[in-house]
């Protein structure tokens, strides 16, 4: 689909301005004031940078090593378990992991830290498509700064660190197409700085949590998992833009809360799940939706009315489904003409004028 298509070149585009994207976001950070300590307890982890390895022993640098400052050092005791926690490195990426200067590193970048510009820091790792095999060590979470981590394409497994809530500065998480595993990962939820999450193509099941859409999140993709619990009546209190959770196994209704997110929502994708019922006639007032996606579910009855007054409206698909009745005058005429082929498809839907 065209909207689907301009969404995901949309945000690539983010990736190709990879370090202007850390330096506004640090402004950001620095001049709101989100660079937090979670508690005392923290703040003396924070300065110590001390963390201990799987087994229980101390992690430590070489002696001969010598770095700009913590910041850096810490870095390189959390890249360095991660190269150890890789099984497979196809394309080299990590090769030259080697050594005190990780801001040489291929794909670790490096920039002024947000609350101290002396010191450099690691601000975003970027290993897309370098078909790693692979886990998450914990001590990643000893990366304080870190504001962007793309993981898209490879094949890391098992479960996100709940280190990872050290992590108070990241602004960027795309783990897609990977082979993560397990219930959704809460961690992310206790972000304060995160916008885009992108968790689709893996393995993740079970319920989606209510705490999803309370969070300030822009975008969310979660596509192409194992979700199967109903959507949480609270999706409305989501201010994202772009939400797709399409290949799932959710159910139950369309939540009326839908309509609560006119002032923000774009696109709207939940194709092949279970959803059942009726469409909510609340989803008229989402008055800036141009694409919606509710295809291949179990939704019965007609298209409301409402529907007429989506005026940004493009793409409308709600085939494969239960659907019936007739398309009102308001649907189908002017702007939503071009959709009447989508509407109509594989449903019992007539687009005769009521």
């Amino acid at each position: 689909m065209k909207g689907k298509t301009q969404n995901i070149c949309q945000f690539c585009s983010y990736k190709i301005l990879f370090l202007c994207t850390v330096s506004i976001l640090f402004n950001i950070s620095t001049s709101d004031s989100v660079y937090h300590h979670v508690s005392e307890a923290a703040d003396d982890f924070h300065q110590h940078r001390h963390l201990l390895s799987y087994n229980g022993d101390p992690l430590a640098t070489e002696p001969s090593h010598k770095f700009e400052n913590p910041r850096l050092e810490n870095a390189y005791i959390a890249l360095q378990a991660w190269k150890e926690a890789i099984l497979s490195d196809p394309k080299n990426m990590t090769t030259n992991w080697v050594g005190p200067d990780v801001c040489n590193y291929k794909g670790v970048f490096c920039w002024p830290a947000p609350d101290n510009t002396c010191e450099r820091t690691v601000a975003g790792i970027d290993i897309n498509h370098a078909d790693i095999a692979g886990s998450l060590p914990r001590e990643l979470g000893l990366l304080y700064d870190l504001a962007l981590f793309h993981l898209n394409s490879n094949r890391f497994c098992g479960t996100i660190p709940q280190s990872f809530v050290n992590l108070r500065l990241l602004f960027e998480l795309d783990l897609s197409n990977n082979r993560f595993a397990g219930k959704f990962p809460e961690v992310v939820l206790h972000l304060p700085s995160l916008k885009y999450l992108d968790i689709r193509y893996n393995e993740f099941e079970g319920e989606l949590p209510k705490g999803l859409f309370d969070k300030d999140f822009d975008a969310i993709f979660i596509n192409s998992n194992r979700f199967s619990s109903a959507l949480p009546d609270n999706i409305g209190n989501s201010p994202v833009s772009v939400i797709v959770m399409a290949n799932n196994m959710l159910e139950g209704c369309l939540p009326a809360s839908l309509g609560s997110m006119a002032a923000t929502l774009n696109e709207l994708i939940i194709t092949n799940n279970g959803l059942l019922s009726c469409f909510p006639n609340e989803i008229g007032k989402l008055k800036n939706l141009t694409v919606l996606d509710v295809s291949h579910n179990k939704l019965m009855g007609p298209l409301p009315d409402s529907i007429g007054n989506m005026d940004s409206l493009e793409q409308l698909n709600v085939e494969h489904n239960f659907m019936s009745g007739k398309i009102y005058q308001d649907v189908s005429t002017s702007k939503f003409k071009r959709l009447l082929h989508m509407i109509t498809t594989s449903s019992r839907m007539s687009p005769r004028l009521a």
